[in-house]
Parts: structure tokens; C-alpha cells; sequence
């Protein structure tokens, strides 16, 4: 048995003229914890519907899970547990009788211990009775989670599990993922949060289709070859004057704002130093020189990345009644 949980090539999807998903590579070895990253609209939700059999690619081939992605996406349906951005289970359901319902959609023998053991695992034992439509946001995350459990899957894939969910349920539900990658599942999930991308084995960089960046983080940093530049304030005012002055200056691919500093980034250290040399004498400014993050990596690559919706040719504007010709 191969030791990739995900290997695909070439992984591609159009609607009509636009390519969604763009010739994507990816391959993630098992009990593997990858952070899938991108802007909204990026293709991360296309790719991970592709991966579980939801979607047919236009092209590419691969296996997941060891099954033929084409050939065998009824198999791989069984083996995945696909949990969607938003919540998908019945809200007028209690707690368990979501759970019990999903057991019966997978055929599961001994439906009862089953499910007791999903409510265990996930601390839901004691709002087992409580409807699914009254849970706070991380409630309803434990209980989707939960439900993508109960047919013990090899590989998860989680489309921004947490969005919108407080910081302590965000971290419990990390510490979880952590415990069944330990366990040998396999976890792709996709997510906008940094403190989250910093807690994967590896990351994947997505940007409108096209997969830009792959890697560990330190990888994905040193790879990028960014210089930068910290800019301190005391007066948030100068920083905003900063930052509308630098934001597209000739060598600079990235502003962004880190409390009362800057991070002003650029790919040559040269050009950077000549877009930031008019603000280094001015008073109230403090410079340093600092390390690149995740968020300036990932900034500057969409600076540089072509919107693929611009590449599609506009669709004919469909007449209206008062200018069509009339019936003959």
C-alpha cells in the first residue's frame, strides 16, 4: 500500500470558459495534518469536492486513499469524511438523532455503540437531547465533526471547519485533529487562519486555480525570498500614511498592519530599500529589519497571481423585452 494518502496530478475543473481549478499537484502521505490556503474563490472547496467524488475533474488522474479517483469515487465516498464550510445537519434533529441518522445513510452495524462513542469522544454525551439548531457555533462544529467520525474514515476533509467559532473551541478542535492524525487519518483542511496553518505538518498555497506554494512552513518562508521591513509608530495616523503610500510602490509586494507596525515586504532587497528611503528620516518612524511570516508569504503571492474570472470573456448580454424583435 502506498504511503500517500492524496496522489494527483493535473487535478483541473472549468465552468464554461473559467478554469476554477488549474493542473493542481498534490500529494499528502498518511497520518498527515496539511493546511490548504487561499483567498475565497481560489478553488480550495472545487479541489476538495474533486478529491472525495462529489465533482469529476476535466482532467488529471490520481489516487486517493489508494483508489482510482475516476474509477473508484463511490469507494472513496465510504473511506472520507467530508466536513462542508457550512453546517449541513438536520437543525429540528437532536444531537443524537443526527448522528444516528448518519450511521443509517452508512449501513453501520451496532448503530447505538457507535454513536455513543462518537458523543463520547467529542464531549457531546451530556447535550446528546439538545436540538442540533440551538448549539453555538463550536457545538455545531463538535457535532459535524462527530458525524464525519462515524464510519471511521482514512482521510478527512475539512472546508474551513472553523470559521467563525471562538478561540477556545478553535484551539480544542485543533488539539482533536492532532489526536486522529496520531491515530493514522490522513486531514486536508482548508482555512484563512495563520495560528492555524502554523499548527499543520505541511501547507498547500491555492491562488485563483493555480497551486503556488507547497511545503513545510519554514519551506514555504525560505522559498519565498522576502525581504522585509518592520515599520513602529506610537501615532497609528502615520502608520496609515505609511501604508497608503507604500501599498503598490515600485518594489514593494505587501503592506500589512501587525498591531502599531508594519510589515512592508518585497521580493528585491534593493528596491525595497529605495520604495521605503522617503520615510526613514521622518519623524515618529522606527525601522527594523524583520523575518518574513506566513501572512506576508501569502500576501505577496496573490499580488503577484493573475485573477483567473479576469481571463474569461465576458458573457452576451442577453436582450431585454423591450429591445428583443418581435415575434414573426
Amino acid at each position: 500500500m502506498s504511503d500517500l494518502a492524496i496522489d494527483v496530478r493535473g487535478l483541473t475543473k472549468r465552468y464554461g470558459h473559467r478554469t476554477v481549478v488549474d493542473h493542481v499537484d498534490l500529494q499528502l502521505g498518511r497520518g498527515r495534518i496539511c493546511g490548504f490556503l487561499g483567498p475565497n474563490g481560489s478553488g480550495k472547496t472545487t479541489t476538495i469536492r474533486m478529491l472525495c467524488g462529489l465533482l469529476t475533474p476535466d482532467e488529471g488522474e490520481g489516487t486517493c486513499l489508494g483508489l482510482d479517483m475516476r474509477r473508484q469515487a463511490a469507494e472513496i465516498k465510504r473511506q472520507v469524511g467530508y466536513m462542508t464550510q457550512r453546517f449541513g445537519l438536520y437543525e429540528d434533529l437532536s444531537i443524537r438523532q443526527n448522528l444516528d441518522f448518519i450511521a443509517r445513510l452508512f449501513e453501520l452495524g451496532d448503530r447505538a455503540r457507535r454513536v455513543d462513542e462518537a458523543l463520547d469522544r467529542l464531549g457531546l454525551k451530556s447535550r446528546q437531547d439538545q436540538l442540533a439548531g440551538s448549539l453555538s457555533g463550536g457545538w455545531k462544529q463538535r457535532l459535524a465533526l462527530a458525524a464525519c467520525l462515524l464510519h471511521e474514515p482514512r482521510l478527512l476533509l475539512l472546508d474551513e471547519p472553523t470559521a467563525g467559532v471562538d478561540p477556545k473551541a478553535r484551539r480544542d478542535f485543533w488539539d482533536e485533529i492532532h489526536r486522529l492524525a496520531a491515530d493514522g487519518i490522513t486531514v486536508l483542511v482548508s482555512t484563512h487562519y495563520m495560528d492555524e496553518a502554523e499548527r499543520c505538518h505541511e501547507l498547500a498555497y491555492i491562488a485563483y486555480g493555480k497551486l503556488l506554494a507547497r511545503g513545510t512552513q519554514r519551506e514555504i518562508i525560505d522559498q519565498a525570498g522576502l525581504a522585509v521591513w518592520a515599520l513602529h509608530a506610537d501615532d497609528p495616523r502615520r502608520l496609515t500614511e505609511a501604508s497608503i503610500a507604500l501599498n503598490g510602490a515600485d518594489g514593494v509586494l505587501s503592506v500589512a498592519a501587525f498591531g502599531n507596525s508594519l510589515h512592508v515586504a518585497g521580493q528585491d532587497e534593493a528596491w525595497l530599500e529605495e520604495a521605503i528611503a522617503p520615510f526613514r528620516e521622518r519623524p515618529g518612524l522606527r525601522w527594523e529589519r524583520a523575518e518574513a511570516n506566513l501572512e506576508d508569504v501569502f500576501i505577496s503571492l496573490i499580488s503577484r497571481s493573475p485573477d483567473n474570472f479576469e481571463d474569461a470573456p465576458p458573457k452576451t448580454a442577453t436582450p431585454s423585452a423591450a429591445t428583443k424583435e418581435p415575434a414573426r
